[in-house]
């Protein structure tokens, strides 16, 4: 009976765990920022109630974290991945845009 319970239980957070990712699908925004807007940028970011990453080369880091952000290199493109919404993170991210 154990072994049910527990292969049942396992059923449910693997089904929950793939509604998740259905449900929520991981957005990716080519961005330009200038250490100006890394103040703003991180405001709003940390009002989102989802994980926001900053992907630049090699290195990921927390679109939330004021010294992450701003300790990257402004000169060059850099990718925003984020799984939710939110009207002023979609605003802002539009005016920083780049081209691809």
């Amino acid at each position: 009976m154990c072994l049910t319970n527990a292969a049942g239980a396992y059923a449910r957070r693997t089904t929950a765990r793939y509604n998740q990712r259905k449900e929520g699908c991981n957005m990716v925004r080519q961005i330009r920022l200038t250490q100006d807007q890394v103040q703003k940028f991180v405001s709003v970011t940390s009002k989102c109630d989802f994980d926001i990453d900053i992907y630049y080369n090699r290195y990921i880091v927390d679109a939330k974290s004021f010294l992450g952000v701003y300790g990257l290199d402004f000169s060059k493109t850099m990718a925003v991945s984020y799984e939710g919404y939110n009207q002023e993170l979609e605003e802002m991210l539009g005016k920083m845009a780049v081209a691809c």
